[in-house]
């Protein structure tokens, strides 16, 4: 494995601790890519003069978290980075594009319904009104890692599956003239049911990230109401905290 490791016996931090924090960093940095494999304990053990269970430890910190997975007859294998996505106003799609993840989407439905109530508060509409309902997974390296729902008001802009399929929805809402100004969004967490879990390959009862998004464009006009779901062990939000002055 081409990789510089090494521990420092001085450091209060275990030492697996310090392992695993350098493997994690080797696969964000993508010195260990998707479908390499990571080595032989042994050798890893020995080369950086630890313990075999001190390696193992490490290796499964990084196997709870999603990173690796073991195989039978093939080794601990790299599965790939977690997506870390800031809290801003930008797409699931471009932030994959950015973070290098291979962005691919399946249009489960794209279809017009009536509001309900919820809806219809969110956008702005009479409950009953016609919306459009878009319904996707997103992958990255092949891998579903979200459960998209998104509202729009009728005849915002030309909202065609096969666009939908190759590009990312805000993307597409700019392309129409769009200008994309503000959004109210709240994060929460609950268990997957039972079709969740079987769209996004996790076990029934998983634990799930959640995100409602009410976006306005530049006239203060809701322009889109989307309820996601995520994979919590391959997604997370990431938060920049200021002090008030």
């Amino acid at each position: 494995m081409p990789l510089q490791l090494s521990v420092d016996r001085t450091s209060p931090v275990p030492l697996y601790f310090q392992l695993a924090q350098q493997l994690e960093a080797a696969i964000e940095r993508g010195g260990l890519a998707p479908g390499s494999l990571l080595g032989n304990e042994i050798e890893l053990a020995g080369r950086l003069g630890l313990s075999r269970p001190t390696v193992r430890q490490a290796i499964q910190s990084l196997v709870d978290k999603g990173l690796l997975v073991r195989r039978r007859g093939v080794g601990t294998q790299v599965v790939h980075s977690q997506v870390k996505r800031p809290l801003e106003l930008s797409s699931l799609y471009d932030d994959l594009e950015a973070a290098g993840q291979r962005p691919a989407t399946r249009v489960l439905r794209n279809t017009v319904e009536p509001a309900t109530a919820e809806v219809a508060a969110a956008l702005g509409v009479a409950e009953g009104a016609e919306v459009r309902l878009v319904e996707r997974l997103r992958y990255a390296h092949d891998e579903p890692m979200a459960y998209l729902r998104n509202h729009l008001p009728i005849g915002l802009f030309d909202c065609d599956t096969p666009r939908l399929e190759t590009t990312g929805l805000y993307r597409m809402m700019r392309s129409a003239g769009i200008t994309l100004h503000s959004a109210r969004q709240t994060v929460g967490a609950r268990a997957a049911t039972a079709q969740e879990a079987e769209r996004l390959t996790e076990p029934t009862g998983a634990p799930l990230l959640t995100m409602e998004r009410t976006t306005f464009d530049d006239t203060g006009r809701a322009v889109e109401f989307g309820s996601h779901i995520y994979r919590a062990s391959r997604y997370s939000f990431e938060f920049q905290l200021l002090v008030r002055p």
